[in-house]
């Protein structure tokens, strides 16, 4: 291997890099529309489509090994990603911000998801087995770490600037030009600290007809597997709940009380949500996996189905009581995210168990399309609904929709061995 590095060196910032993008798209930006005084229809309407690129991730991944290395990859998209903060930066101010940002957002979606392929890939090639396995606790906690920055730290750094300027506008787009600095060095870091792999040059015997031959392949077999059916629904219904919740309750948040919201700053928020939130879906993920683990999935797979939908009846509770107290609300919510981080153990044990078998890799690529898309769909008209009936009556709703987790999770067929630790050495 080429320039050989500790891969301390790059694996924590790889990954911090890895989670920013997707924050900023997928969470930042509602908070900054709902700044704005975006509708909450357009807001979700508009950020919905933000996750196509994810989606559509599994048709387009295998052409990145017929042009450059990962190495190279990751190096540009982290440059367009920087780039593409400092549009939004810019165009905020302007008269076509909403135009302006949504292009950046867009451009920072794609970017973001080939950075997600080229990493995972290059993560594979720049270490070996044994350090593969010892730093993937690593990347996941770093990735962790970009999402409370993000969520928390970058928003309520908004926030803080909104009362220091009294400008909107200029706060946000200071915000941003401060993450585009940041990004910036990000890839200057990576471009020299990140190793250059012997196999990450290696790409004999690939060609775009061998490519396309082998996607086909892979979408045959993907739905010649047993219970694909089954299968599918689950991938599509089991989050239809959080779907639908998880845009809106960061709305609901915000909303002033005259809308029917609890009013929370964007500091507030960023503290909420931002870090009391993620750590409750981290602890909540890290119990499922150990859970998992002891008993199988089957096993625990009607508890964490329990877990990932009756939390939400939390801000069923929160949007009749409208609680001021900041310690009540930050309870609910570490109660909710900590559900549904629980709940969610069960959704990816599920994906990597339908993906087993020839072509996992791919398989599994399109399970997390399918997951993305799950999220997607339910975006389109959450904020039209709850325009249309207020929070208290979209949050029965979310209630009601926990009836299609039930039952997708009624019809799936789990080996009881799965998921279940070995003493195999």
């Amino acid at each position: 291997m080429k320039n050989l590095r500790n891969p301390w060196a790059w694996v924590p910032t790889l990954y911090f890099a890895e989670g920013i993008p997707y924050v900023a798209v997928m969470t930042i930006s509602l908070i900054m529309y709902k700044r704005l005084g975006m509708s909450n229809t357009d807001i979700t309407l508009y950020t919905s489509w933000l996750y196509l690129p994810w989606v559509i991730k599994p048709f387009w991944s295998p052409f990145i090994d017929l042009v450059k290395t990962k190495r190279w990859w990751i190096t540009a998209m982290q440059m367009l990603v920087g780039a593409a903060l400092g549009g939004v930066a810019f165009t905020i101010p302007g008269e076509w911000w909403l135009q302006g940002t949504l292009f950046f957002f867009w451009l920072m979606a794609f970017a973001s998801a080939t950075h997600d392929i080229a990493a995972d890939g290059f993560y594979m090639l720049g270490l070996d087995q044994h350090s593969q396995a010892l730093f993937v606790g690593i990347r996941s906690t770093f990735y962790r770490i970009a999402t409370i920055v993000g969520q928390g730290f970058l928003v309520m750094l908004a926030g803080n600037l909104e009362v220091l300027t009294r400008n909107v506008r200029y706060s946000w787009s200071l915000m941003f030009y401060f993450m585009a600095g940041m990004f910036i060095a990000l890839w200057l870091y990576h471009s020299w600290v990140l190793p250059r792999p012997d196999e990450d040059s290696d790409r004999a015997g690939m060609t775009r007809s061998r490519l396309i031959d082998e996607l086909k392949y892979t979408f045959i077999t993907f739905f010649h597997k047993p219970q694909v059916w089954a299968g599918i629904s689950f991938m599509l219904f089991y989050r239809m709940p959080e779907g639908l919740l998880s845009k809106v309750s960061a709305l609901f948040l915000i909303d002033p009380g005259h809308s029917g919201g609890l009013g929370l700053s964007p500091a507030e928020y960023g503290f909420v949500q931002g870090t009391v939130g993620v750590v409750g879906l981290t602890v909540g993920g890290i119990l499922g996996g150990i859970a998992a683990g002891s008993h199988g999935l089957k096993y625990w797979l009607w508890p964490m189905v329990c877990a990932i939908t009756l939390p939400d009846a939390v801000y069923v509770y929160m949007s009749y009581a409208m609680p001021s107290d900041l310690m009540i609300i930050n309870i609910c919510v570490f109660v909710e995210q900590f559900g549904y981080g629980f709940g969610f153990s069960a959704y990816m044990l599920y994906l990597i168990y339908y993906s087993r078998g020839e072509h996992k890799t791919s398989h599994y690529a399109l399970c997390t399309a399918l997951m993305a898309l799950s999220m997607m769909i339910p975006g389109f008209f959450a904020g039209a609904l709850q325009e249309a009936v207020g929070y208290k009556t979209f949050f029965i709703i979310v209630m009601l929709t926990c009836s299609l987790t039930f039952v997708v999770s009624y019809f799936l067929k789990i080996d009881p061995e799965f998921g279940k630790k070995t003493n195999d050495k």
